[in-house]
């Protein structure tokens, strides 16, 4: 399992996650500030993810980083500029990356272009079919959540039924996005079967397969192998 800690670097968020990582040992931690937050960060908060980064191998990958231009939160610009250097944290590092973007699709794609050159994953995949095979041709792998399920979707399964089998994640999203039945409660990681379930239904699959493809996935893309082989 992977932990994502990111949001507002003031309120001790990066270091839950690793904590928790460092307590459990088939959960690792990502972190990184989010989008939303970007006007929050300044050179303490780099300075604790880089701290985190170094000091925890339980640390294996940075964020969500990238874009969200649905709230606007924090300025554009401002996004921008904090993406950018969270990337080259993240590649001075040696952490894929998982990124965030919400109608900001384009920028998102012509950054990762210009300044990222390794793994990653696009996470809560909600685009286009052009935006999936554009992620791919970056390298990056699709994670699936909760909106899978959701009646008006097709565009998110769409991709997820033409996405490669070794390059698709399952995620949560928690709390946000609980999946169909579940939908309007907190979201929670037991529901990440649902979104397997579906995605089983869309590829013609077993539900098996899509839990064993994800695993090997993880393992691939974070260089781990599977919990009891490392």
């Amino acid at each position: 399992m992977l932990n994502v800690g990111t949001g507002d670097p003031n309120t001790g968020t990066f270091e839950r996650a690793v904590a928790l990582a460092e307590e459990f040992e088939e959960v690792f931690a990502a972190v990184g500030v989010h989008p939303h937050d970007a006007k929050l960060f300044d050179a303490a908060a780099e300075q604790r993810l880089i701290n985190l980064a170094k000091q925890s191998e339980r640390v294996i990958a940075w964020g969500e980083i990238g874009l969200d231009y649905h709230y606007d939160f924090s300025p554009r610009e401002v996004q921008r500029e904090v993406f950018v250097e969270q990337l080259r944290l993240a590649r001075e590092g040696g952490k894929p990356v998982i990124i965030h973007t919400r109608e900001a699709w384009d920028d998102t794609v012509e950054t990762l272009r210009r300044e990222w050159s390794g793994p990653g994953i696009m996470h809560c995949f909600t685009g286009e079919l052009e935006h999936a095979r554009a992620s791919l041709d970056l390298g990056f792998n699709l994670s699936f959540a909760g909106n899978l399920t959701y009646q008006k979707a097709q565009n998110i399964r769409d991709a997820a039924a033409m996405v490669p089998a070794d390059r698709y994640f399952i995620e949560t999203d928690c709390p946000y996005l609980a999946p169909v039945p579940h939908r309007g409660k907190r979201n929670e990681p037991a529901f990440v079967v649902e979104v397997a379930r579906k995605l089983a239904a869309l590829r013609g699959v077993a539900l098996e397969d899509i839990g064993g493809a994800a695993a090997r996935n993880y393992g691939t893309l974070f260089r781990r192998a599977l919990p009891g082989s490392r």
